[in-house]
Order: C-alpha cells, then sequence, then structure tokens
C-alpha cells in the first residue's frame, strides 16, 4: 500500500520515501508519494526521484492494475533506477501540477454552473472539458459561461474537503454529478469536495487535487460548446 500524501496536502511538493518494490514493467512503488497517480480525468504527475546514485525523472505516476492503493511511478526511458530498499526523495514537477489543480477546480464551478449531468471529462495542462448531457443547448452559451466563472473565481471561495462513509453517499445518490466517472470508494470513506460556505457552490465527491480558494484559479474562458451526439455536449474550458 503507497500512503497517497496528497489525500491530506495537495500542496506538498516533496517528500522523502523508500523504494519498496519495483514492477515487471519498471514502474517504482514508493512506501509514500506526493504524486497523483492517473484517475477521474486528471493526469498522473511527473516529476523526479533523487537518490544516492542520481536522479531518475518520472514520465507519470499510475495505480497498479487491478489496485488503487498501489502507485506505480513509471520513469522516463533509460532513466537510471533506485534500487529496492533505497531512501528517495520525490520532487513534483509543481508548475504542471498547480494547472492540473486550477483546471480540476474550475471544471467543479462549470459543473455548478451548468445543472445536467455529466457523462465524461479531462483536465490537461491550461486546458480541461466537461460533457453533459443537454437536451435544450439554448440553454447554455459560451460568453455567459466565461462571465459566470470568473465572477465565481473573482469571489475567492474557499475550497475545503471533508469525508463521509460509503453508506452515507448511498443514502445521498444526488452528490454524485458524474455519470461516467465512478466516485473513489471502497476503503469505507469517501471525500467530499465543497466550494463556498458548507458546499454551497459545489459539494461533490472527488478524489482529485484542488485549490484552496476559487481566486488562486485565475482568470477562464469557455474557448467552445461542441455537439458530440444528439444531446450530448462538451464544453471546453482554458486558462486565460
Amino acid at each position: 500500500m503507497t500512503e497517497q500524501l496528497y489525500r491530506s496536502d495537495a500542496y506538498l511538493r516533496s517528500a522523502e520515501a523508500t523504494v519498496v518494490a519495483i514492477n515487471e514493467r519498471g514502474g517504482i512503488v514508493l512506501d509514500r508519494t506526493v504524486f497523483y497517480a492517473a484517475g477521474g480525468g486528471q493526469p498522473g504527475d511527473r516529476g523526479a526521484l533523487r537518490f544516492g546514485g542520481g536522479v531518475c525523472p518520472i514520465a507519470t505516476t499510475v495505480y497498479e492494475p487491478g489496485d488503487k492503493s498501489v502507485i506505480a511511478h513509471v520513469p522516463a526511458e533509460g532513466a537510471a533506477l533506485p534500487q529496492i530498499g533505497e531512501a528517495v526523495r520525490g520532487e513534483l514537477d509543481w508548475d504542471l501540477r498547480h494547472r492540473f489543480m486550477r483546471m480540476h477546480t474550475a471544471l467543479h464551478l462549470l459543473c455548478s454552473l451548468v445543472k445536467f449531468p455529466v457523462t465524461g471529462g479531462q483536465i490537461g495542462d491550461g486546458e480541461g472539458r466537461l460533457d453533459f448531457d443537454i437536451e435544450d443547448a439554448s440553454t447554455v452559451d459560451k460568453d455567459r459561461l466565461t462571465e459566470a466563472l470568473n465572477a465565481l473565481v473573482a469571489a475567492d471561495h474557499p475550497v475545503s474537503e471533508r469525508w463521509i462513509t460509503d453508506a452515507e453517499l448511498d443514502a445521498n445518490p444526488g452528490l454524485v454529478r458524474t455519470m461516467a466517472v465512478k466516485p473513489p470508494t471502497g476503503s469505507g470513506r469517501v471525500r467530499l469536495v465543497a466550494i463556498g460556505a458548507d458546499g454551497t457552490i459545489d459539494l461533490q465527491p472527488c478524489g482529485g487535487t484542488h485549490v484552496r480558494q476559487t481566486g488562486e484559479i485565475g482568470r477562464l474562458a469557455v474557448s467552445k460548446i461542441e455537439k458530440k451526439g444528439k444531446i450530448n455536449r462538451r464544453i471546453r474550458v482554458v486558462l486565460a
């Protein structure tokens, strides 16, 4: 099991750890990590592992297949690997992670404004998108959404987290907005991300990383609204 340090503090940029395994694909498993493993539409973190024998660049971070408790750090091709049992210091590509955090939080704001089921989503470097089932496309407008998003950013609402049990989530299915991505359950508890006092702006289960205040996101723009099916609309957002 990998201790996922970013769950309790998304602003940690580095941490000491020990190599506990190297899998058959060359992925490096640590006992603890600040690297976010790809999931929920958010890419895996990049960075480096520093150790006595050198530096191992990390190209991405993923979960071990079928096991969300173990995280593998995927080295860049040709990188020198640390040894099992060796102490390392994991260091994030912080600028990239922070852009992911800003965009992930921005998509929560978009979700709060577009009151339709979410069927998919993806976070990228400086851009992101959500897919919605929208029966009447006239209810969404690019310029009005951009204005509303930036109003929420400018208000600098707090972004906080709290935990509920799996049973409490089952009893409140309305908390789940995403039809395509299941909230991270199975450990007995689920993390809720709340924007605004007591989640008045947005409240939903999420395992990703987010900023602490909406003002930290910076200006946003809805770059495109695309028709992807009879009722499916893809809304793209960029960090302006």
